[in-house]
């Protein structure tokens, strides 16, 4: 956001600035891959579109934040993203928004599309986490399932508060659909870590890295 690394409380107040785009990079190498979301983009006010590209070039990078358009999607691949992260667009009122994700299936591919599942109150919530669409995560997955090689399920509630996640939400998500989960919100323990692991759910960690409560030796060793 505003051309740094920073992490929001609840997308919303910025709560702390991480490093350079370079110092993460390299402080991150030893994992798979990266998630790296232009919040900027998410909120409608500009992009970091050069930062993107830096991530993109240096690590595995799945990307997201205002992918709204096939266009968009394709921009980011070409970029170096390794997959594309697409919340807000997916849906519509009636659920999945199926021609846009048809046509953004068909553009870069059903391995290149992470759908973001991003619930607060829960019920699934779009433009920056700004409004809430009335559906359920768990009602929604197998609808998207054609058009994704797995899911992004942020647990906005807690996310950056520190205070934990909602294991019993991810484990019914995890039994809801056979596809790649990934975790976020709240996740600050190596018990959480672990238990998401247990149920074959990988961790988006953030907050709980940045502040130092999880360090990053130990993380890495889980591999």
């Amino acid at each position: 956001m505003d051309g740094k690394v920073v992490q929001l409380v609840q997308g919303r107040e910025k709560a702390l600035e991480g490093g350079t785009v370079e110092e993460m990079l390299r402080k991150f190498a030893p994992f798979p891959e990266i998630q790296a979301i232009d919040l900027d983009a998410a909120m409608g006010r500009g992009s970091n579109d050069e930062l993107v590209r830096t991530v993109a070039g240096g690590a595995t990078a799945r990307v997201g934040g205002g992918v709204r358009t096939v266009e968009r999607a394709r921009a980011l691949v070409e970029q170096g993203a390794h997959r594309v992260i697409v919340g807000t667009a997916a849906f519509c009122q009636a659920g999945a928004n199926a021609a846009f994700l048809h046509a953004l299936r068909d553009e870069v591919g059903r391995e290149r599309v992470v759908v973001a599942l991003d619930s607060k109150g829960g019920r699934i919530v779009v433009k920056g986490w700004q409004e809430s669409t009335g559906l359920k995560a768990e009602d929604v997955l197998g609808a998207l399932a054609p058009y994704c090689s797995g899911f992004l399920c942020t647990y906005v509630d807690k996310e950056g508060m520190m205070q934990g996640t909602d294991l019993e939400w991810f484990r019914r998500l995890r039994a809801a659909t056979d596809l790649e989960l990934t975790a976020a919100g709240g996740i600050t323990t190596m018990e959480e870590v672990r238990a998401l692991a247990d149920m074959g759910v990988n961790a988006a960690l953030g907050m709980a890295i940045y502040t130092g409560r999880l360090r990053l030796e130990e993380l890495a060793g889980l591999g």
